[in-house]
């Protein structure tokens, strides 16, 4: 079994609550809409590589954020996994770790989304 039909099946067992639209499984990813409009790309290529990258409204226009370990920002705190935030910025993480489960990253990041999609508690 895959890692992405494993989250599949967690999501609908944890999180379907949190869900607009059943969760879309594509090759290479999850697609989620939450219930607040936040449109989540999960991919995962292993435990302790992923990319979580979500879209959400800031006034009228689509704005972009994500989470993601590829080893491109070493002084970051929490290396390899960092926030790209909507500004273009990029701060440590401050919801996933590497040394979690994907189960327990996705529900962290799906908690925050729920509540403030912006991620603006975690200035970074």
């Amino acid at each position: 079994m895959s890692l992405h039909t494993e989250l599949l099946d967690y999501l609908e067992r944890e999180h379907e609550g949190a869900l607009l639209t059943p969760a879309q499984l594509s090759q290479d990813a999850l697609t989620l809409v939450l219930k607040n409009g936040v449109v989540l790309t999960v991919r995962y290529a292993a435990a302790d590589a992923y990319s979580l990258r979500w879209r959400t409204s800031l006034h009228t226009d689509d704005v972009e954020l994500g989470i993601d370990t590829a080893p491109t920002h070493p002084q970051l705190a929490t290396t390899p996994n960092h926030l790209h935030r909507a500004d273009g910025s990029v701060v440590a993480d401050p919801l996933t770790d590497i040394e979690r489960s994907p189960e327990e990253n996705l529900a962290r990041v799906l908690e925050a989304l729920s509540r403030d999609p912006q991620l603006a508690d975690y200035a970074g």
